[in-house]
């Protein structure tokens, strides 16, 4: 190569030149590329270098060629702002990312997006972007892997055993989210959890001194955590010391405080505000480049000797691969249920029968809340589903979530003298309550690290109207098409007495609004149960809503089959001879009310239809022949009837009977009647359909 690099100061004074040209190699292509793109965010990448070089050459098990071996270590860049830093890495490494894309950083259809996306690019753990978020997914992962390792592992037999590291900001530092995320994760005392903190000091819109003075080291360890201070952030020898400290403390996670520049090597612009979010532009490219010895002419320079150094990383991780494909043989021939079992949940296979002990439903015009339904279904199919594993933000009793028998997702050095409190009897990392808190924030980013992970299929429970405080992680959940079931129960107005502030009235409007998200609406007992079988054969994340009050379960003898739910809305009870002159629409609770309006009206000459729909996605992914056989298009008197806004409903009706108001505090059945629903005036607004 011509114009080789060289290195120069003010490169660290003690750091072997080879291993400054890797670390400079790894800052010039992320300037390079966000030059290019003219777009990202260059200061992590050229601040952070060093502490990633460290992490990657000398600490990370990885397997470049087999970026999904299940042993890996994880690493979650929870700044995902700092794209190009992973994205050089993953290049270098060998995971087949090229110079080329690379080049394409940030445009349309290339596998380097902005921000890092789970699924495009080879290596990439997490979608990351939204501060906060990596690092909730970060525990989850910490999580899986003391799950995992405490079910399957046996004396002599670690199958599973990895650190999960965590690169993150100020940023995600300052969001709530992280606070949740840590505090659960001292508590639970995640040890091969290792977060390396990015302390630059400065943000997007200037330093943190503005907003952030906090103690942060004072604050970790008041969380339960191991905290390490390194005051040189190019100093690769402290870097490696705090490493290795961190992998040696087992029950605490730890936090390395990492006091780096930003924008490291900009002559105008380090150290600034400017550099976090914008290129450098040309001529500060080539100043930079000069400063730290590089060639100030070329881009996207990989030197040979750099090259050979980050690849050999394909090598040393086939061969890490290949003593854990030996030692998991070792296992599997001593343990073979065990490995079948392990095997099986890491390829997100269910086990044969996992729904044979689903309960169905006898009829009942008491009936049952969906909720406590929901949680003899749940508890069911838990006894059929090794690793089916989560719980609620300090809400099982109501949630009815659970998990009877199966032992608390706790350290087993957390042994309580008193056990009133305990759900599942036994605590260790291999019980499947998890006890989340009231952190709804968290819950979601966790329940999302955990499924991440592999082998595990989680879910999370709430009061439906705290959907709104997890609402970044569910849309995260959709967009990377993770298979997490979000349970929330109290559904509606339902609620009762606790007022506007706990009922939902735009909350699933809300939800069906994001993409690649199915939400199920049950009405019934057996509706439940189908949803939660279509909840855990889904590929992608699921919401099951349910109500607080009892609602009658249907005499499925007079009514049609509850299996009607897989196809998101079913005739329910027909009109005679299937001509109805309306077609009344209802889910949840409020199913009640149009198959009673159905009876009214036919002793009023007046034939209706009853379409039970819970689940608006699941309809609409139906061809048009079965939705046009539910909702014939020459039948345009059409009543929705759902105690919630009635945004969204027009498209399946052409009146809709809901709440465009906030609740009020009162027993469930003065609101019901106040706010209209009531059999009669589903026969009154009816029959003006008719006309």
């Amino acid at each position: 190569m011509t114009n080789q690099p060289t290195t120069q100061l003010p490169n660290h004074p003690t750091t072997q030149p080879l291993d400054q040209l890797c670390i400079n190699t790894i800052r010039f292509l992320a300037v390079d590329a966000i030059q290019k793109a003219n777009s990202g965010h260059p200061g992590l990448p050229m601040g952070g270098a060093p502490m990633a070089y460290t992490l990657w050459t000398r600490f990370l098990k990885h397997s470049p060629s087999n970026p999904n071996w299940f042993n890996r270590d994880r690493f979650v860049l929870s700044g995902g702002h700092g794209s190009m830093l992973l994205y050089a890495l993953l290049h270098l490494t060998g995971y087949g990312l090229t110079l080329d894309d690379l080049k394409n950083f940030r445009q349309w259809d290339s596998i380097t997006p902005g921000h890092p996306e789970r699924g495009v690019a080879p290596g990439v753990e997490t979608t990351t972007g939204p501060l906060g978020q990596g690092f909730g997914n970060a525990v989850g992962m910490a999580m899986a892997e003391a799950f995992l390792a405490a079910t399957y592992n046996r004396p002599d037999h670690p199958i599973v055993n990895h650190f999960t590291y965590c690169l993150l900001g100020d940023g995600d530092m300052m969001e709530g989210i992280a606070a949740e995320a840590a505090s659960l994760a001292g508590h639970l005392k995640l040890g091969k959890l290792i977060c390396l903190y990015d302390d630059n000091r400065i943000c997007l819109g200037g330093a943190t001194a503005l907003s952030f003075t906090e103690d942060r080291a004072k604050r970790f360890e008041a969380y339960g955590w191991q905290t390490i201070p390194v005051d040189d952030g190019n100093d690769l020898a402290a870097l490696e010391r705090a490493i290795r400290a961190a992998q040696a403390e087992p029950d605490r996670p730890s936090l390395i405080l990492v006091h780096t520049t930003i924008g490291y090597g900009s002559p105008h612009k380090q150290n600034t505000f400017e550099i976090h979010g914008a290129p450098l532009g040309p001529d500060e490219v080539k100043a930079t480049k000069a400063n730290l010895g590089w060639n100030p002419d070329e881009s996207f320079v990989v030197p040979a000797e750099a090259r050979a150094h980050f690849g050999a990383a394909v090598a040393a991780g086939k061969k890490l691969e290949a003593e854990w494909n030996e030692k998991f043989a070792a296992y599997e021939q001593a343990y073979p249920e065990l490995a079948r079992e392990f095997l099986q949940a890491q390829r997100g296979q269910l086990p044969a029968g996992w729904d044979a002990a689903v309960p169905v439903f006898p009829a009942d015009a008491k009936g049952i809340a969906t909720r406590a339904s929901s949680g003899q279904v749940l508890n069911a199919l838990a006894k059929n589903i090794p690793t089916l594993i989560g719980g609620s933000a300090d809400l099982n009793p109501s949630t009815n979530t659970a998990l009877k028998g199966l032992g608390d997702f706790e350290s087993p050095q957390l042994q309580p003298t008193d056990k009133q409190g305990a759900v599942g009897g036994v605590w260790s990392y291999a019980g499947r309550n998890i006890a989340f808190g009231v952190r709804e924030h968290a819950m979601g980013a966790l329940a999302n690290g955990l499924a991440l992970h592999g082998g595990i299929l989680p879910f999370t429970a709430t009061f439906f109207t705290f959907s709104d405080y997890m609402r970044g992680s569910i849309r995260l959940a959709a967009i990377m098409g993770l298979h997490v079931v979000f349970v929330f129960t109290h559904d509606s107005v339902g609620v009762g007495e606790d007022g506007p502030t706990h009922q939902p009235v735009e909350h699933a409007a809300a939800l069906r609004a994001i993409p690649n998200l199915t939400v199920i609406r049950p009405g019934d007992a057996n509706e439940v149960a189908v949803a939660w079988k279509i909840a855990i054969e889904a590929q992608s994340p699921v919401a099951l809503l349910f109500t607080r009050q009892n609602v009658p379960t249907q005499d499925r003898a007079q009514v049609a089959s509850a299996e009607g739910v897989r196809r998101g809305a079913y005739v329910l009870a027909d009109a005679p001879r299937g001509k109805p002159d309306v077609i009344l629409i209802g889910c949840g609770s409020e199913l009640q009310l149009v198959i009673g309006a159905q009876k009214k009206l036919a002793e009023q000459g007046i034939a209706a239809r009853v379409v039970s729909m819970p689940s608006w996605e699941l309809f609409d992914a139906q061809p048009q022949e079965y939705r046009d056989a539910v909702l014939p298009p020459t039948i345009t008197a059409r009543l929705a009837v759902e105690a919630g806004v009635t945004q969204g409903w027009h498209k399946y009706a052409s009146d809709v009977l809901g709440i465009d108001r906030f609740g009020a505090s009162a027993p469930y059945t003065v609101i019901f009647e106040k706010l209209g629903f009531t059999v009669e005036n589903v026969v009154a607004r009816a029959k003006l359909l008719v006309g």
